[in-house]
């Protein structure tokens, strides 16, 4: 497996993650955007990810080029037709995933195509691919090179033999592959995100303060991070759009999007990414 070429597309912070652990885990990889700037970005952020894993001890000075060796840029998506896998890491944007997967199934009727999205249906983007068998869910979560899970989500068309080339790549990846059935949000999000929304609800009705809830959960729940920190960290903007998809999809009032949520939103008050969310960043 470790001679195929893996093609990630999108070179945000998802991207750079997926690129960054394809890469150090031995595989020709190309990264794919349609800014030169932000592939720029990306192989620096890239190269910093991999000297921190140096300076831990857990990557070897050589192991380190190697790996940024073996990734390629292109703002060329025609680059990516002898990719053997392509990971979509775009925008949570339903008409802009659909068109990249009906792009990408025209550059190449034999690549399997995987995409991270966090909530939208794997079985409309098969729908719109000449070999919808080949399409699957691949869900990293954020920051990838250090949290293990991924879920593995079977579209309606996806085919067996699809779904063990995914859990081998995940495996190869040093990652855990998690089977879940095509429903919105998943099994993660749609269990995380409602609670960060509900978070969000305590501080709207001055129940408590995001310090107040971020130290409560951590204290009384054992979690690692806070609610709302975590939100910061997921971005707000991405956390409302998975509401949104649950909302739409279920049709139950039980995921309404938090109104605060919403104005934090179109204020700008994304988290970590624009320095202000719940909390303040420097």
């Amino acid at each position: 497996m470790s001679e195929q070429m893996i093609g990630v597309v999108g070179a945000g912070t998802m991207g750079q993650g997926i690129a960054q652990v394809v890469a150090a885990s031995g595989f020709a990889t190309r990264l794919y955007d349609v800014a030169d700037e932000q592939l720029t970005r990306a192989q620096a952020n890239i190269e910093k990810g991999l000297g921190k894993l140096v300076s831990k001890e857990k990557m070897s000075a050589d192991d380190k080029d190697a790996a940024m060796a073996r990734l390629s840029t292109t703002t060329a998506l025609e680059a990516l037709a002898d990719c053997a896998i392509i990971i979509e890491a775009a925008p949570e944007q339903p008409a802009l995933k659909e068109k990249l997967f009906r792009d990408l199934s025209n550059l190449s009727s034999q690549a399997i195509l995987a995409s991270n999205t966090s909530s939208l249906s794997l079985t409309r983007l098969a729908a719109v691919c000449e070999r919808p068998e080949r399409v699957v869910g691949m869900h990293f979560f954020n920051p990838v090179p250090v949290l293990k899970l991924v879920e593995v989500i079977r579209a309606e068309q996806t085919s067996d033999a699809t779904v063990e080339q995914i859990q081998n790549l995940a495996k190869a990846l040093g990652k855990t592959a998690v089977p879940v059935g095509d429903s919105p949000g998943f099994a993660v999000n749609r269990l995380l995100v409602p609670m960060i929304n509900e978070a969000a609800f305590l501080v709207q009705e001055g129940a408590a303060t995001p310090e107040a809830v971020d130290e409560a959960m951590k204290l009384g729940a054992a979690h690692p991070m806070g609610p709302l920190a975590l939100a910061d960290l997921i971005g707000l903007d991405v956390c409302l759009a998975i509401m949104e998809v649950l909302q739409n999809g279920f049709g139950d009032p039980k995921y309404r999007p938090c109104p605060l949520l919403k104005r934090m939103v179109d204020a700008g008050y994304l988290g970590r990414k624009s320095g202000r969310g719940f909390h303040i960043y420097n």
